[in-house]
């Protein structure tokens, strides 16, 4: 059974938007294609670099906020020495203009390294550019992390490193060239008997990469970090059982911190590739023609089976990230209508909005575009395609609650009596909903790998579970392999519309008709400052648990995977709540209300106040929530 394994994600969201430091190597490699996904050289994102550096510093010695940087003209195989630098995390560089052969050597630490883990991902600042964030996930972080993950996978799979094949994608990051050449270089100092380079992907290609015929590599590992800034990069792994876990990163975080202890001067990696060693094999083609074939199937057109979109238009808002080819490459050679799509070309600065569907800046932009195209649907994606939400004809936004319901409403219907796992923050009007469809909700603990253990689990126990998503955005399917999949997500959706067109009946949002949404909602963050802030929060919420028995109108929700919940009777049928949990991995506990009436949030809030002043928390900040209350 394919068991998804991603992110138990750090809950820090970081919006800032800010310009981007040097960058950005142009790739060597053995290459079929005929152009890279990236910038080449005199691109504006390159003559952007040399204007920033200088030709002659980009040329030779790089100087930096941490020291200097040796470049050297010299060819040299992966893993000989090169020269030495002064610091022990280093941003990138670019190339100089012609020099096809150097090589660049950078340093880190083995601390550094395990800091990098972020739950079953590595993600680290890539790229100077945002004061106060030095970079730590730098080349010879790659190189190392690369090496350690060899490693791993030759035990795991019980092969020699020579029998392995591992295939790498990246979103449009600047410093998504220069890692993964880092990366490719650690794979060949092990031997490893084939790399392949898959350029621009998304994550749930990479997955795809190990089980489609014709791949099937042994593993797939996509470069990103999400929907978080230009500076930011990570890596996340598949092999065909699944993402890893949190513990395999731990010990690929170690391996390599020890490779680093036992050689801390660094290794040196070529800027163009590792010469003869890597293979160019793209793979969104290949990816875009199974969710082509889905939708052929899944509608059934009876007139044009070969173009089941045709007389649609849907739009496509890919945020400048890697989810333009769903546009160019699933709806248009099926008859859709895809004009007005926008921020198709990848783009690592994202200039144009966060490439997130939670942000409302980034809705709002696809809501524009999907009412002025006069479209049928909008779809929008986050970088790396793990997620999506749809906005219908009328303009109306389709995601976090809404978004599940619709889903819900699908699965149902093919699968009757299904559990649908969603994280902890979901309303109560989508558990009614869900409830009234015949489902079973189980509201489990935030991280969308959380949310998809537990129905991967439940499902082998003997429960059926067909959905599995987050409010975020990051929903899987039993049927797709239990990988959260934007585009999959997408397809299914698109399916339903082009049934429902069919039928001649109403459009997708119909399936919403019945769904009772929150008149308010509101969530705050709590800050915690003792130094063991696991156990502060479990101290806060035990007190929270004892205080609630006499808070007047609140009970308690009997089944609490995460946090603390407690309902509201609002009066005449209404019903608001809030819910207080510890953030996944930061000193934060976190508060969300919602309500049903007007003024409801700001009831709880005060009465939350009045519980958190009479315990005087010396070591939480509620600042966020008394300010609900004195606004």
């Amino acid at each position: 059974r394919h068991r998804h394994a991603r992110g138990e994600q750090s809950e820090r969201e970081d919006t800032s938007r800010l310009r981007p430091g040097p960058l950005d190597h142009t790739n060597r490699c053995r290459r079929r294609d005929k152009a890279l996904p990236y910038p080449r050289p005199d691109t504006p994102t390159e003559l952007a670099m040399q204007s920033c550096l200088g030709k002659s510093n980009a040329a030779s010695i790089v100087p930096t906020q941490h020291g200097v940087r040796s470049r050297h003209s010299k060819s040299r195989r992966p893993g000989h020495r090169g020269g030495m630098v002064t610091s022990p995390h280093i941003p990138h560089a670019a190339a100089a203009e012609g020099d096809t052969s150097s090589t660049i050597v950078t340093t880190t630490t083995p601390a550094i390294l395990k800091k990098l883990q972020n739950g079953s991902d590595v993600r680290g600042v890539a790229l100077e550019g945002v004061p106060g964030e030095p970079v730590t996930l730098n080349e010879e972080a790659a190189y190392l992390i690369g090496a350690a993950f060899v490693d791993w996978l030759a035990e795991k799979k019980g092969k020699k490193p020579g029998d392995l094949s591992i295939a790498v994608g990246r979103d449009p990051r600047l410093s998504g060239p220069a890692l993964a050449n880092a990366m490719f270089a650690g794979f060949t100092s092990k031997g490893v008997g084939r790399v392949v380079d898959m350029g621009l992907a998304t994550t749930p290609a990479c997955f795809m990469a190990t089980v489609t015929p014709g791949a099937a590599y042994d593993a797939g590992i996509m470069l990103t970090a999400s929907h978080l800034p230009f500076n930011r990069n990570g890596a996340k792994f598949f092999t065909r059982d699944g993402g890893l876990d949190k513990a395999d990163i731990e010990v690929i975080c170690e391996g390599a911190a020890a490779a680093c202890e036992a050689e801390p001067s660094g290794h040196a990696v070529p800027l163009d590739g590792v010469e003869d060693g890597v293979e160019s094999v793209p793979f969104l083609e290949d990816y875009a023609a199974t969710l082509r074939e889905l939708i052929k199937k899944g509608a059934a057109h009876p007139d044009t089976p070969e173009k089941p979109l045709t007389g649609m238009k849907i739009i496509v808002d890919a945020g400048n990230g890697s989810g333009g080819f769903f546009a160019e490459s699933v709806l248009r050679p099926l008859g859709a209508d895809t004009s007005g799509s926008q921020f198709l070309d990848p783009d690592g600065n994202f200039p144009n909005h966060s490439p997130n569907p939670e942000d409302a800046q980034a809705m709002d932009s696809a809501v524009r575009a999907t009412v002025a195209a006069k479209a049928d649907l909008g779809v929008i994606f986050d970088t790396d395609v793990d997620r999506s939400a749809v906005i219908d004809g009328d303009g109306n936004p389709i995601n976090r609650n809404k978004l599940i319901a619709l889903l819900a409403a699908i699965i149902l219907d093919e699968h009757p009596g299904s559990t649908v796992v969603t994280d902890s923050v979901t309303s109560d009007g989508l558990a009614d909903f869900i409830e009234g469809k015949g489902g079973k909700h189980v509201r489990y603990m935030r991280g969308y790998k959380n949310v998809i253990n537990e129905g991967v689990r439940r499902d082998e126990a003997g429960e059926p579970c067909h959905l599995m998503i987050e409010t975020s955005g990051h929903g899987a399917m039993k049927e797709n392999y239990c990988l959260d999949d934007g585009a999959y997500i997408a397809v299914k959706i698109i399916i339903e519309a082009v049934r429902r067109r069919l039928r001649g009946g109403a459009g997708i949002s119909d399936l919403l008709s019945e769904l009772r949404e929150p008149l308010e909602e509101k969530e705050v963050r709590l800050k915690i400052t003792a130094d063991d802030f696991k156990a502060y929060g479990g101290d806060v919420l035990d007190e929270l648990k004892s205080a609630v028995t006499s808070m007047d109108g609140y009970t308690p929700v009997d089944v609490n995977y995460e946090g603390y919940r407690v309902n509201r009777d609002e009066g005449d049928g209404k019903r608001g709540w809030f819910l207080l949990r510890q953030s996944l991995h930061d000193p934060v506990m976190v508060l969300n209300f919602e309500s049903e009436i007007p003024g409801g949030v700001d009831v709880m809030a005060k009465d939350v106040v009045a519980w958190l002043r009479e315990k005087d928390f010396g070591s939480l900040d509620a600042s966020a929530v008394y300010a609900i209350v004195e606004k």
